[in-house]
């Protein structure tokens, strides 16, 4: 699927550094503002443990992992939704995402130039939330002047619109991120079509010094106390470490984590964090020729999770054959477990879970 988690942030925070250890696709870093000036853009492969667990059952060709497109957006500044800095360029890339990853300065030590001359992450996250919910009220004042004649005049869609524009500019307008506003569903899918910034699930991540990798500070605390206010998470991990890791080989890269006290790199953490924000479950399909990842979302039926395989396969869908990674460990090969009953035909209404593996039966 080609849904995307957009990095943003102050210029000089880490996010190009970042960016290049999650896609090693060599994007620009440097200490100055506005490195990046182009969106960069990655596919990552979502690590997956279970992959292998399928693999050690069901022999095959090739592994392929699902995939995450992140998009590398130039840094921001106070006044971006004047024009300020690369202002409307950066604010029109954000809208094209569909969540925001984003990086906070939390290291103190190092000769990298900050935008404010000193490290504050939450006046930093303010900055850029700020910007986002000017350009949001923008939008949303336009929106309500769009509908407004008409919802004089009677009309019922009208008015429902300006409603809901209007309980969003309330929103704005006391300074609340409309992500920590609760929706219906209606409101929600009205809301859709303006793309508004301050809508999208946000993945805070505090970029800490290399001395500091458990996110224990005073600096972190703050971000995570500030997400919780606005429906975010986060996640700490240290971008020139995160560097080194990515350019390792596997084996070496286990041992320089051991070192470190680590289970997981950060960026494992990122990525794992950033496909859960994005809504996102992953199903299987397996045999000979490749043992494969699929991303849906979460709540897709069966019909959909075909179609993400070929377009053609969601209307030409007849059923499913599905078992589980557990019905794969218990009874080691898909012939047993349909021996044991436990291969499951499922219809058209199905809802995928997390971890199903697929044969799909379609019809021409």
């Amino acid at each position: 699927m080609s849904l995307a988690c957009g990095i943003v942030g102050l210029p000089n925070v880490g996010k190009s550094t970042i960016f290049n250890a999650v896609t090693a696709a060599g994007a620009e870093s440097a200490n100055y503002p506005f490195c990046t000036i182009e969106p960069n853009v990655g596919i990552v492969d979502v690590p997956d443990e279970r992959l292998a667990t399928i693999n050690k059952y069901i022999e095959t060709a090739k592994i392929l992992p699902a995939a995450l497109k992140m998009v590398d957006i130039a840094g921001l500044v106070e006044g971006a939704s004047k024009g300020e800095g690369l202002g409307n360029k950066f604010l029109g890339n954000i809208k094209e995402v569909d969540a925001i990853t984003h990086v906070v300065r939390c290291f103190k030590k190092g000769d990298v130039v900050h935008v404010h001359g000193d490290v504050d992450p939450v006046r930093d996250i303010g900055v850029i939330e700020l910007e986002l919910a000017l350009a949001d009220l923008e939008t949303v004042t336009r929106n309500i002047e769009r509908v407004s004649k008409k919802a004089r005049s009677g009309d019922k869609d009208s008015i429902s619109e300006k409603e809901i524009f209007e309980k969003a500019y309330a929103a704005l307008e006391q300074g609340t991120q409309l992500r920590a506003v609760e929706w219906s569903d209606k409101e929600r899918l009205t809301l859709r079509p303006l793309f508004l910034m301050t809508m999208k699930p946000v993945l805070f991540v505090a970029n800490v010094g290399d001395d500091e990798l458990d996110g224990d500070t005073p600096e972190v605390a703050a971000v995570r106390d500030y997400a919780a206010t606005t429906g975010a998470e986060v996640v700490a991990l240290c971008g020139d470490i995160e560097g080194e890791l990515s350019g390792m080989e596997p084996e070496e890269r286990t041992a320089f984590l051991e070192d470190l006290g680590l289970e997981e790199s950060g960026l494992t953490r990122l990525i794992h964090r950033a496909y859960n924000l994005l809504g996102m479950q992953t199903f299987y399909t397996a045999g000979p020729k490749e043992i494969r990842a699929w991303n849906i979302r979460k709540g897709d039926t069966g019909p959909k999770a075909a179609g993400v395989i070929h377009t053609d396969f969601e209307k030409g869908y007849i059923r499913a054959e599905i078992y589980s990674i557990d019905d794969l460990i218990a009874h080691e090969s898909e012939a047993a477990i349909k021996a044991a009953g436990k291969l499951r035909v499922e219809g058209r209404d199905y809802v995928m879970q997390d971890g199903d593996l697929a044969h799909f039966l379609i019809g021409k």
